[in-house]
């Protein structure tokens, strides 16, 4: 009887994915250059931006030594003391990588390639184990309408297939139907509780399709923005982004069926520019606090877009 890591689900790879193949993305996620980014290729839809490097964290103060730069001067202690204190540092030996995995509705979805949800799991796969290749602990919350599941930051294997376990669980979920409001309190709710949990310096991967991005799930990202390094991966389909040529098309997520009729020339349009008000703002959001974003439809090879997202320029 085979493993039940090895037993291929129904769909897998295409509308749910199982914990054997995001195991087999090991080799993927190897390859990844996850302290580079440099990319800018127009295709992967990322903005430059540039991380902070890797490097010194505080470490301790002692008494002031000729020599020692006046900037690391601790002005706090010096005060308190009345001597002069410097602070010491030491090489960062290794950061958080936390990955924000969105499993609401609207991401088990797919005209083309595969459901938005599946490739969310594969993008988290990928970076949880070039995290775990480079040394850095590996953090996690994957959240629903439903709630949400966190995995602290640690830096050992049994993490990254903990984390995988979970990524797979949350990819065969059943679809189920939510309000507007019920999700956008959902994804305010998760990013509220990263803000509490990611330590100032952490790398942060928000992975979802940002549809309806409230005002406070701004806010939130502007925060996290301000002390971490943050990459967001905007996964999309093309018919949320262009409805098909005149015609009815009908569309299914094996239980229930719509019929979209799209002879109404107006109605394409108003599809198409909110679309694009939507895409927009979070590139606009992105430019003004220095996030890095990349898209991915679901036709596309995820494995490229990540590979040219992150670049080549060590950080």
């Amino acid at each position: 009887m085979p493993h039940p890591d090895q037993t291929a689900l129904p769909g897998d790879g295409l509308v749910r994915i199982s914990r054997a193949a995001l195991i087999r993305l090991k080799q993927r996620g190897d390859n990844l250059p996850l302290r580079t980014i440099r990319v800018r290729s127009r295709r992967s839809g990322a903005h430059l931006t540039r991380l902070r490097e890797r490097g010194m964290e505080f470490d301790e103060a002692r008494l002031y030594q000729p020599g020692d730069e006046i900037r690391h001067i601790d002005w706090r202690i010096t005060a308190r003391t009345g001597k002069p204190h410097s602070k010491l540092f030491r090489v960062e030996k290794e950061r958080a990588v936390i990955l924000w995995v969105d499993y609401r509705a609207p991401m088990y979805f797919a005209t083309q390639g595969r459901f938005k949800s599946v490739l969310a799991s594969e993008a988290a796969a990928m970076v949880a184990w070039s995290t775990h290749k480079v040394g850095d602990r590996l953090g996690g919350l994957l959240f629903s309408e439903l709630g949400h599941q966190e995995l602290r930051p640690r830096n050992d294997e049994r993490t990254v297939l903990r984390f995988i376990s979970l990524l797979a669980d949350h990819s065969q979920l059943p679809p189920r139907p939510s309000r507007p409001d019920q999700r956008q309190e959902a994804a305010g709710s998760a990013l509220a509780r990263i803000k509490r949990v990611a330590r100032p310096g952490s790398l942060i991967f928000l992975i979802s399709d940002f549809r309806d991005l409230s005002a406070s799930s701004a806010t939130h990202i502007t925060s996290l923005a301000r002390h971490n390094d943050l990459i967001l991966l905007r996964l999309f389909d093309p018919l949320e982004a262009e409805l098909p040529r005149a015609g009815c098309y009908t569309l299914s997520d094996g239980d229930r069926f719509v019929t979209i009729d799209s002879d109404d020339r107006n109605r394409r349009l108003q599809h198409r520019e909110h679309y694009q008000a939507q895409q927009s703002h979070l590139e606009q959001l992105c430019r003004q606090h220095g996030i890095h974003l990349l898209q991915c439809a679901s036709n596309d090879n995820l494995s490229t877009v990540l590979q040219l997202g992150l670049g080549r320029q060590r950080v």
